[in-house]
């Protein structure tokens, strides 16, 4: 198979004419085409009078040791197929179920590889399923009353259903889980575009169907998914896992624990901390979502303010603030909504969603800054945690339960808004205006000030003077970091840390990328055992 890159056409022509203009550049005959597929599509925009998509194209031929021969062109090289391959079971039979702790993407991953390979995981998730965590969280939105339980952050699909959807990854990926992970998500509902798009997302609406059908899959191979069902202890036994109880009440026995409960899950943290499990405090990032017109943001990146074909353009900026301090866009959603993220009563947070339309008025994102170990209040492994509360209760506090807002000229005049400009709110869950400076540090408000500041210069309005600030966004990452050696074990026997609350992922796609991870360790060691035997 041999890769092409660098083919530009129009983006206006469309996937549809990819192949035709592959075939003109490189002067072969489509007869002599044995398959293809398209393995990259990004588009260049610096030149705003003539848009281009940009691809990579991937094709097997019947000649191709004779065209490589005569090929001089450096965007042409000669590639492998890449295929991801699920490892061969251990030696050691499984006398007991797996049990993997929350049902986001590194859970759901982890356990669909664990069923199609024939050793029925058990599932346990805090939350409502997908369906019914809808309506709960709709109905916060809606009316401030809030389920600690099952809200934006816990329930089936874990707090990335309740986002952009953004698959878009930076980890490295030299056994094919990435590609893996996005041909899953097609399986199950996802647009194949996905797996070649240079920033694929799905939708919160689209996220929800998909993982309400790998839950399903799951459930049809042997696995049970159990809602409503928080693991608040655990036993462990000549430093082995034992087994683990289910809302104080039911215990479980079990021999190998995947622990991929998400970012927020506070009181696993504690009682994971009360049982020695090794854990690190580490780096994240907190700030504000800040919303523009998503017109004005097509204009900049577009040169149009509207354009069916190329939809709600996103961006991305980075700048080092005088103190030294790293600010940064993240998760940034194109024609999206601000929404009430918060998971613990007396706290607020916010996050950006979008549907797969991307068709909201505004675009949002989080502007953060990095605060590190040195930062939190004291040198606790879950210091980190603990600060992220102190700054969501401020937030709180502030808007009285509702999500705080503040235009960017009144932030930086540290005075609260009485009233919008332009920008009007485009937001799920009720708003007031408040001071967020109150809301965060000094030393990170003047990183942001300083840094939306310099934004300007790189997206025109960026730093206008309505420009609304929502606040608090603190749960850009985990606050820990639960170690685990080169078998992915944590120095208790049998347990496994996975994914995004673990501290080894980042998003959507990175946290399914290691439930394969783990899956493929736990195949590697164990083969499964009668119990698990169709």
């Amino acid at each position: 198979m041999i890769r092409i890159g660098q083919i530009k056409i129009s983006y206006r022509e469309g996937d549809q004419a990819v192949l035709r203009h592959t075939l003109k550049k490189i002067h072969i005959n489509e007869k002599e085409v044995v398959s293809w597929r398209i393995f990259k599509k990004s588009i260049d925009a610096r030149k705003k009078e003539a848009i281009m998509a940009v691809y990579t194209v991937d094709l097997e031929l019947k000649h191709e040791n004779i065209f490589l021969k005569r090929n001089k062109n450096p965007n042409i090289k000669k590639i492998e197929k890449e295929t991801y391959h699920f490892p061969d079971a251990g030696e050691t039979p499984l006398n007991k179920p797996v049990i993997i702790v929350g049902s986001g993407p590194a859970g759901l991953f982890c356990g669909l590889m664990l069923s199609r390979y024939g050793y029925r995981p058990i599932l346990l998730e805090r939350g409502e399923d997908v369906d019914a965590r809808q309506q709960t969280v709709n109905h916060f939105w809606e009316t401030g009353q809030f389920d600690p339980e099952s809200n934006v952050q816990f329930g089936e699909g874990g707090a990335g259903t309740f986002s952009d959807g953004k698959l878009n990854t930076l980890v490295k990926d030299p056994y094919g889980r990435h590609r893996k992970v996005l041909e899953i998500f097609t399986e199950f509902g996802a647009d194949p575009q996905i797996t070649y798009v240079n920033k694929p997302h799905i939708g919160t609406d689209v996220l929800c169907h998909i993982v309400k059908n790998i839950r399903e899959e799951i459930k049809n191979l042997g696995g049970d998914v159990r809602f409503n069902s928080k693991v608040t202890d655990i036993k462990i036994e000549d430093g082995r896992i034992h087994s683990v109880c289910i809302n104080d009440s039911q215990w479980l026995e079990c021999e190998c624990l995947v622990l991929a409960v998400g970012h927020s899950a506070r009181d696993t943290f504690a009682m994971l901390k009360h049982h020695d499990l090794p854990m690190t405090a580490k780096s994240f990032a907190i700030g504000v979502r800040i919303e523009h017109p998503q017109k004005m943001i097509n204009l900049s990146q577009y040169g149009l303010e509207n354009d069916k074909i190329l939809g709600s353009a996103p961006y991305k900026l980075t700048h080092t603030a005088s103190n030294g301090r790293g600010v940064y866009t993240f998760c940034m959603c194109p024609g999206g909504y601000v929404v009430n993220a918060s998971s613990e009563e007396g706290g607020t947070v916010v996050n950006g969603m979008s549907y797969h339309g991307r068709d909201s008025d505004n675009a949002n994102s989080a502007v953060i800054v990095t605060v590190t170990p040195d930062d939190f209040p004291s040198e606790d492994v879950l210091a980190g945690m603990e600060f992220q509360r102190i700054w969501e209760h401020k937030a709180f506090m502030a808007g009285q339960g509702k999500v705080p807002v503040q235009l960017f000229k009144d932030f930086c005049e540290g005075k609260v808004s009485s009233g919008y400009g332009q920008v009007r709110p485009v937001h799920k869950g009720d708003v007031t205006f408040a001071d967020i400076n109150q809301c965060l540090p000094p030393y990170v408000c003047e990183s942001l000030k300083e840094g939306i500041t310099a934004f300007g210069q790189k997206i025109q309005g960026y730093d206008r003077p309505d420009a609304l600030l929502s606040g608090v966004e603190t749960r850009t990452s985990s606050p820990v970091r639960m170690e685990r050696n080169s078998e992915f074990q944590s120095e208790i026997g049998g347990i496994y840390p996975c994914g995004e609350g673990a501290g080894y992922a980042g998003g959507i796609t990175s946290a399914a990328m290691d439930g394969l991870r783990i899956a493929e360790a736990i195949r590697k060691h164990y083969r499964p055992n009668e119990f698990t035997d169709k």
